[in-house]
């Protein structure tokens, strides 16, 4: 049975997020444009009851709710956002969920750069296009090298595994890790973060952002890695000092970084990794594939069905 409630849809940049559900209980809207503020997010849904918000694309501050009275739950895909302030939303009568997702996806996509930089897959492919010149770099063997992983969990014990397919030796540190976790995922524990990033070729994110984290690779710990070094970075922007990145790659202080997570998005144009040669930039692609979307879309409306039953699922609040 439908109801006259209102569901906006955010970030839906791609336009796909009503066709891969059924949203028939509600009348729901798809905004693909982002709002850069929190002004044109409020304007665009203050008459509205419901929100499904992509990931952490738009964030959901105290004052977002204070100005959106009608609102009685919110979405957001994935079972986190940091984007959200729960305690605001708590306050103002907002029930929050979230849904279901995959993570193999981010796993693909941190072997996609490794690759790319490496083979230097995009300068190879527009010369080619472009009728430039055939050959006119050296690829980087990975078989044999050092893949140094800056966390262990889920997404990074993948990648180890991917590694050592690859003939690769593996190191890995976090804040918390034993070196017998280290072990059972294939991994060598490094004796310290400034010992990880000077042994690695390959240097790969993927922690969890907190206080311990933010800012934890900076110009110091860039200046530790070797200059033939490429860093990835699937996790989160704000664990690698981005100021301090750009810098290194620009005076050639490392040979390059694969970059998929940005501190602002859409990244504006001109900015630094939109442009620099040694740079390979993907718009936060991640989580970004048809299963995962699938599953973001159909759980939310799941979520939206028992809310209007009067039975929340997946309550983040």
């Amino acid at each position: 049975m439908s109801t006259d409630l209102r569901c906006a849809v955010l970030d839906d940049y791609q336009g796909v997020a009503l066709g891969l559900a059924d949203w028939s209980r509600v009348r729901a809207t798809s905004f693909r444009e982002h709002f850069t503020s929190a002004d044109d997010l409020v304007a665009a849904i203050q008459d509205y009851e419901i929100v499904v918000a992509m990931r952490e694309r738009t964030p959901f501050p105290a004052e977002v709710f204070d100005r959106l009275p009608h609102l009685r739950l919110l979405v957001t895909t994935g079972m986190s956002n940091a984007a959200i302030d729960l305690e605001a939303a708590r306050a103002h009568g907002v029930t929050v969920s979230g849904t279901g997702g995959g993570w193999t996806s981010t796993v693909e996509l941190t072997w996609a750069l490794i690759l790319g930089l490496a083979r230097h897959l995009v300068p190879e492919a527009t010369a080619l296009r472009g009728g430039g010149p055939w050959q006119h770099t050296l690829g980087t063997d990975l078989h044999g090298r050092t893949l140094g992983l800056l966390g262990l969990g889920r997404i990074g014990s993948q990648v180890a595994a991917v590694g050592r397919a690859f003939g690769m030796d593996v190191l890995a540190w976090s804040q918390n890790l034993t070196r017998e976790r280290a072990e059972a995922a294939g991994a060598r524990l490094a004796p310290s973060l400034d010992a990880l990033l000077a042994d690695s070729d390959v240097v790969s994110v993927h922690l969890v952002l907190g206080d311990r984290t933010r800012g934890l690779v900076g110009a110091r710990e860039l200046a530790a890695m070797k200059p033939t070094a490429y860093l990835v970075n699937t996790s989160r922007a704000a664990i690698v000092d981005q100021s301090a990145l750009a810098s290194a790659l620009r005076e050639g202080r490392i040979a390059g970084a694969g970059l998929d997570v940005f501190d602002e998005e859409p990244l504006p144009a001109g900015h630094d990794f939109r442009t620099l040669p040694n740079v390979l930039a993907t718009p936060h692609l991640g989580y970004v594939t048809e299963r995962n979307y699938a599953t973001f879309f159909r759980d939310a409306v799941d979520d939206i069905g028992a809310f209007l039953d009067g039975n929340p699922i997946r309550t983040l609040t």
